[in-house]
């Protein structure tokens, strides 16, 4: 146990010798305004009303009014938009593939796939936004996993709640908005 005693004294003198009380608050400073700068991350930003008016996304061309064709049924996994959903489907519980049922709320933070129209042959920028604000629809869920990718690249995972940025973190249903045409398909 002497050994222990020791080894803990050499290393507290050591760390004694090389720093000083400047050192210390310094780091403590450090520390606090990195915790100050906590509300500052992209969930506060989404919170406060998403990508500006008029924003370009690189490799997306703006979505013109009504597309070509819209084949399927939205209310069925299979539906062409929903190649990277996980949730359950609000075209089933009062919204549609794109609007949240009344008395949710749409999180301004979502997860983004690319899916082929079989309509007119192009892929598209899909955002899937989770519907958040009472309890869950618990109708048509789809878990379909097309260019899903681990959670170190969050923004294009489907595994996560993303009612975070929202009001309330209680997921209802998800969307399926499209942002876009591809503009490398």
């Amino acid at each position: 146990m002497k050994w222990f005693d020791k080894f803990f004294e050499n290393k507290t003198r050591n760390i004694a010798r090389t720093s000083s009380r400047r050192s210390f608050l310094s780091n403590v400073g450090k520390a606090v305004v990195g915790v100050s700068v906590i509300p500052a991350l992209p969930v506060a930003k989404a919170a406060s009303g998403g990508a500006p008016a008029g924003a370009h996304y690189p490799g997306v061309s703006p979505q013109t009014s009504g597309s070509d064709g819209d084949p399927g049924d939205p209310t069925t996994c299979e539906y062409w938009r929903y190649c990277g959903i996980d949730g359950f489907l609000c075209s089933c519980c009062g919204g549609s593939q794109s609007a949240c049922p009344p008395g949710t709320e749409m999180s301004p933070i979502t997860w983004i796939g690319t899916c082929l129209n079989p309509a007119d042959n192009k892929h598209y920028i899909i955002s899937y936004n989770d519907c958040c604000g009472k309890a869950a629809c618990g109708r048509c869920f789809c878990n379909r996993n097309e260019d899903d990718t681990p959670m170190y690249r969050a923004f294009s995972n489907n595994d996560t709640n993303w009612c975070v940025g929202a009001s309330s973190e209680t997921y209802v249903c998800s969307t399926a908005v499209i942002l876009g045409t591809s503009i490398e398909s």
